[in-house]
């Protein structure tokens, strides 16, 4: 067997190969799932001298924000007739604390030994990423190729995706809290339209063409402890229209190549993708290992 690229190993955090609905996902967002600092005031102090580093010269960059991976926790499972119910608990990061904790050489510093994930990562950024699996009514699969001026894997292959946004449902600190119940139902919306916003957004295809999302889990690269959440869509357009669709993108200058590929081929360019992508067509094989062992359908576009 081929030996995997350091950058391409991943861990699932979490499966669902049965995919989630909306209705199936909660968020707890709170100031507790919050990024530690770490003891080390050096170690702290790395952080703002890496983001200096990064943005000399690249006026691009901003400093956002973004929601924090804590931790999850599953509820009920296929073995059961209870319907899984996924907790997702998310806190605030910025990219600033991202360049400089997960994406610094000194990444591996920042990590606690612990058998317990959330001890382990706590003093991490951890922003958690989305990104979806789209057939196209051909049963082809969406695959990017980032360009080269992109912070995380130029050149590399992904599947369409980015980030949930904090601002889009009006969060820029934890002051809101207090609204408590609705807030986290904000957020947990934000979790789903997220994903279509960015599928839009980067390949061109309308939002009218695309299925209504399905969770499918979580995925975490290895290098730099990078999680990433994973939806499955149906897309109704044929492979042979994507291109023209792709051309007039918001977003097409994040990558330089849009293809639509079949199953054997995805599975060769697995050693080109990052590790949490990679362990995105992981959850995506696990998904179809499932339909075929229960006969079932496929989502179709709505």
């Amino acid at each position: 067997m081929a030996k995997i690229a350091e950058g391409s190993r991943y861990q699932l955090l979490l499966s669902c190969p049965s995919g989630l609905s909306l209705s199936q996902v909660s968020v707890d967002f709170s100031k507790s799932h919050d990024r530690i600092q770490h003891p080390d005031h050096d170690l702290e102090d790395s952080i703002a001298q890496a983001w200096e580093q990064r943005t000399q010269g690249n006026s691009s960059l901003f400093n956002g924000q973004k929601f924090r991976f804590g931790s999850i926790c599953l509820d009920g499972d296929a073995g059961t007739n209870e319907l899984p119910h996924v907790y997702l608990r998310l806190g605030l990061t910025d990219y600033r604390t991202f360049v400089g904790t997960n994406l610094s050489s000194q990444w591996e510093k920042f990590l606690v030994t612990s058998q317990d994930d959330c001890v382990r990562c706590r003093h991490t950024s951890s922003p958690l990423g989305n990104a979806a699996v789209i057939e196209t009514s051909d049963q082809k699969i969406i695959v990017l190729r980032r360009s080269d001026n992109v912070g995380e894997f130029p050149g590399h292959y992904v599947f369409p995706g980015g980030h949930p946004e904090p601002m889009s449902v009006g969060i820029d600190s934890h002051q809101l809290e207090k609204d408590g119940d609705v807030l986290n139902k904000k957020v947990t919306r934000e979790m789903f339209d997220s994903i279509t916003r960015e599928v839009v957004e980067e390949t061109g295809i309308p939002a009218s063409s695309l299925s209504t999302p399905l969770f499918i889990g979580i995925s975490r690269r290895e290098l730099n402890v990078r999680p990433a959440m994973f939806f499955f869509i149906k897309c109704n357009h044929h492979s042979d229209d994507i291109p023209g669709l792709y051309s007039s993108a918001e977003d097409g200058f994040e990558s330089t190549q849009l293809h639509t590929v079949s199953m054997e081929e995805l599975k060769t360019m697995t050693s080109r993708m990052p590790g949490c992508h990679h362990g995105g067509f992981a959850l995506y094989e696990l998904m179809l290992q499932r339909l075929k062992s229960t006969n079932e359908t496929p989502l179709t576009s709505t």
